[in-house]
């Protein structure tokens, strides 16, 4: 089994033919999702954190970028246009309008899948993904399982499951 994780501060399936004539099926896992949510607020109440809200702005920028990742076969908090992790964000939680905003990325990947209990060890044990994890700041999260069949680029047609999770906290 592949796994990958990396740190830094979309219900319907699609099926889509490769130039290989595999089809690659790119599907939302909802209920990975909430273990997720349920694994990180579990991990800040033992370390006497705020739980995080689920928001909207932030579970959009989330699934866009799980999807581009698995669908162009490309593995980075940066779009494949080049823009970084906090423009993407910026453009769905907005900033306008409040006097203080921040937000951060974990990401991270797993052929063919991860449990929610798994991606938490992979974070816990990075530096980087743990410091997410523990921010205090953070008030809210947006969070995005895709499980991808034959996925391109990168990921070599292996079928994989690609987590993004984008915190936040405005005021």
């Amino acid at each position: 089994m592949a796994a990958v994780a990396l740190a830094g501060v979309i219900t319907a399936a699609l099926a889509v033919s490769s130039a290989f004539g595999a089809t690659r099926r790119e599907a939302r896992l909802p209920s990975l999702d909430r273990q997720v949510l349920g694994a990180i607020n579990a991990f800040r109440t033992r370390h006497h954190l705020v739980p995080l809200r689920l928001t909207r702005g932030l579970d959009q920028s989330a699934g866009e970028h799980s999807v581009q990742m698995g669908r162009l076969g490309y593995f980075a908090h940066s779009s494949a246009n080049g823009t970084s992790f906090w423009q993407r964000i910026q453009y769905f939680y907005r900033s306008r309008n409040y006097s203080y905003w921040s937000v951060g990325e974990n990401l991270l990947w797993a052929a063919p899948s991860v449990s929610a209990a798994r991606a938490m060890r992979m974070w816990i044990a990075s530096p980087e993904h743990r410091q997410n994890l523990l921010t205090a700041k953070w008030r809210e999260i947006g969070i995005s399982a895709v499980h991808v069949s034959n996925a391109p680029g990168i990921f070599h047609g292996d079928s994989v499951t690609i987590i993004t999770t984008d915190f936040g906290v405005r005021h």
